[in-house]
């Protein structure tokens, strides 16, 4: 049987995580700090678990330069509970900042100078005519999060910004010129996946369309960074709320990261009655996939994951001591690799087809064919059992689509890296 120093694991999630991380975290499941109990079994209402959560918290902001006016909250239900989270959330902002314009409109103070039925009436007129969630529409997980959208709020109010697959013979692999885009007025929020998983694309950078026009809180950017956080770069001002699962890039299976912008929080922004959104037929979130509720309690509301929140410290300890100069020195890296392992592929035209458009390459997750025989299936799983042979595992492509993944996180090493690239040129040369 391989030892852990004899495979490189490339699988797209859960990840690779640093081995001395790991062993850190193991020592600590037994007995954290000479306490006699291991971390898991400490109480997350204590003053030890408030320390863990405080100190990574802070770390993340230093590391990937969060300003101070966003807050930082640990949750659950992973990327694909965020795909309802932000909707509860943000329809709920966008309901009472409607609300606040319409008793302006009317030269109203406060919402009892109204009465209640005209005020519904008002704001129900403006949910059925003006209510929009805008999707950006570029692989297999902004897809599910626009169903989700579809499926809490109703198609009426979900706007498709963009669908990648129109531009790319029906599939995915390619990001669509913003000057197609089509966004709406004023959506509650406009929504993108900045890396694709399963179908290896990545947006080379952040949005031109999207960039803050100068009006207060316009537009409300979300970003599902599940995948490449920690890998580059990223100006936290131009989004309103970034949301990735710590699987990736991060820590361990268990818990999601919220940055959010405070002036979607209360006391800036209040949030609406659950009695008034049944009243505009409007979803009510699960008190636990509520923003405020998390932030009021230092995301300790539940019982959260301490372990989880400890390993993701962990890493982001190493990370911080690994690169002086943070996000950037990392983000060096893992172009580094990603050239590595494309050079090889496009070295052999004959033998690979890399899946995504060349401007949309995703550094993370490098998806490509195997097609130097007749039979690709065949020609993959021969690809597959030699990698796996020389300690290369985890290549196997998504289900949804197949073909080879090769995903490239931060835990990869360069010299992991270079065993696959060195890989991809072997084989093409000894299965002519």
């Amino acid at each position: 049987m391989p030892s852990r120093e004899d495979i490189t694991y490339f699988g797209a999630g859960p990840a690779l995580l640093p081995t001395d991380v790991l062993n850190t975290a193991a020592a600590a499941l037994v007995d954290y700090n000479g306490t006699g109990l291991g971390l898991a079994e400490h109480s997350h209402r204590s003053e030890l678990a408030t320390g863990i959560v405080n100190k990574a918290k802070a770390d993340l902001a230093t590391y990937l330069d969060v300003p101070d006016d966003y807050e930082i909250l640990f949750m659950q239900a992973g990327g694909s509970g965020e795909f309802s989270a932000t909707v509860y959330n943000l329809v709920g902002v966008w309901v009472e900042r409607r609300k606040q314009k319409i008793l302006k409109e009317l030269g109203i103070k406060t919402e009892k100078d109204i009465p209640e039925d005209e005020l519904v009436k008002q704001l129900q007129k403006a949910v059925d005519e003006e209510l929009k969630i805008d999707y950006l529409v570029t692989g297999s997980w902004s897809l599910k999060a626009s169903q989700e959208a579809t499926r809490l709020v109703g198609a009426e109010h979900v706007n498709i910004v963009a669908d990648a697959r129109k531009v790319n013979d029906g599939k995915f692999g390619k990001i669509p010129e913003e000057s197609s885009w089509k966004l709406s007025k004023n959506p509650a929020m406009v929504y993108y996946c900045d890396n694709e998983t399963v179908d290896g694309v990545e947006f080379p950078g952040f949005p031109e369309l999207l960039k803050p026009n100068g009006e207060e809180g316009e537009p409300i950017v979300v970003a599902d960074m599940s995948s490449n956080i920690l890998s580059r770069r990223i100006l936290v001002k131009n989004f309103s709320v970034i949301f990735f699962g710590a699987q990736k890039n991060l820590g361990s299976t268990g818990i999601t990261v919220v940055i959010i912008k405070k002036n979607l929080l209360p006391p800036v922004v209040a949030t609406p009655s659950p009695t008034l959104l049944r009243k505009l037929g409007l979803p009510i979130g699960p008190i636990v996939l509520s923003y405020e509720t998390i932030a009021k309690n230092n995301s300790l509301y539940n019982t959260l994951s301490i372990f989880d929140v400890f390993i993701a410290g962990q890493v982001l300890q190493k990370s911080l001591k690994s690169f002086p100069d943070k996000v950037d020195g990392q983000q060096a890296v893992a172009e580094k690799k990603a050239k590595l392992i494309y050079a090889a592929l496009d070295a052999h035209p004959e033998s690979y087809k890399v899946v995504p458009d060349k401007s949309a390459r995703s550094r993370m997750n490098i998806c490509f064919r195997v097609t130097h025989l007749a039979n690709i299936d065949d020609a993959e799983k021969l690809f597959l059992k030699g990698a796996v042979e020389k300690g290369l595992t985890g290549l196997k492509g998504h289900r949804s689509v197949g073909g080879i993944r090769a995903s490239n996180y931060n835990s990869i090493p360069l010299s992991g890296a270079e065993k696959l690239a060195e890989y991809i040129n072997e084989f093409t040369k000894t299965h002519r």
